[in-house]
């Protein structure tokens, strides 16, 4: 087997037991200090990647989002999930051709929501949205990467935060061919023991970006994946901000007093 292949192999079985928590990281280097910290997989975040570019979320074009995947990638010897966002088109067979590019770039993982980016229309329809997975699903198929498929739906997120909707989708999504199922913005612990209960034996993904649930609790309900999206990015850009506003407006330098920790980063980075 290739080493994407391996770390593909590799992702499956992180997902067969237990409960691992995969943050995101934006670039190479925050890439590394995470995978130097001992996590055992990475996912990126569209969000994070997308404002290191000086963009909102949602407006990295297709070709410069494979470079990131390639860069990512090539960067750690961990498995790489892919925040392939809507799969960069609306329709199944373009969904298939975007999915074979990015299963290209060296990806353990890769996740295809079911978002529009149309506030009167958050969701494309249930059996678009379907025929969108089997697209991806097929692409994997095809290309014989054993790159894990997730599966997301994103009503909690968009405005639609119907639980019973969210679960049909899902359901949908693993008959599709969904190896992972995520609905990002629940924040319920008893509506997270649904989802795990109704959809068992799937593994599910929830999204941590807030003090609300702790790794325990999350596996003890038998979640088998955690990430944090853009939140670890929203951190760091946020005491870039903070800082630059007080030298800025107070002519003072507090929030960088602290701007020498005990880890040297070119050390890490040697």
């Amino acid at each position: 087997m290739t080493n994407s292949q391996n770390r593909a192999a590799d992702f499956h079985n992180l997902h067969a037991s237990g409960c691992f928590v995969i943050p995101n990281p934006w670039d190479v280097g925050s890439a590394r200090m995470l995978a130097a910290q001992g996590f055992q997989a990475l996912a990126t975040t569209s969000a994070g990647f997308a404002w290191s570019q000086g963009k909102a979320d949602n407006r990295v074009k297709l070709p410069q989002l494979l470079d990131h995947f390639r860069a990512i990638t090539a960067s750690v010897e961990i498995p790489v999930n892919a925040d392939f966002e809507g799969g960069f088109d609306i329709e199944p067979p373009g969904v298939f051709d975007n999915v074979t590019l990015a299963v290209e770039t060296g990806i353990a993982g890769l996740s295809i929501e079911d978002s529009t980016g149309i506030e009167a229309s958050p969701l494309f329809g249930f059996d678009l949205s379907v025929d969108r997975m089997k697209a991806a699903r097929k692409a994997i198929d095809e290309s014989k990467t054993k790159v894990v498929l997730t599966g997301r739906s994103e009503g909690f997120i968009v405005g639609r935060p119907d639980l019973a909707e969210t679960i049909r989708r899902l359901t949908a999504y693993a008959d599709a061919g969904a190896d992972c199922l995520y609905a990002p913005g629940i924040r319920d612990i008893e509506q997270v023991k649904t989802i795990v209960k109704e959809l068992a034996p799937k593994p599910i993904n929830i999204l941590v970006n807030g003090n609300f649930f702790t790794v325990q609790q999350l596996a003890d309900v038998g979640v088998r994946r955690i990430s944090v999206g853009g939140a670890l990015a929203k951190m760091a850009y946020t005491a870039l901000v903070n800082a630059a506003k007080e030298i800025s407006e107070l002519g003072t330098f507090n929030p960088i007093a602290p701007a020498n920790p005990p880890i040297s980063f070119d050390k890490m980075f040697a």
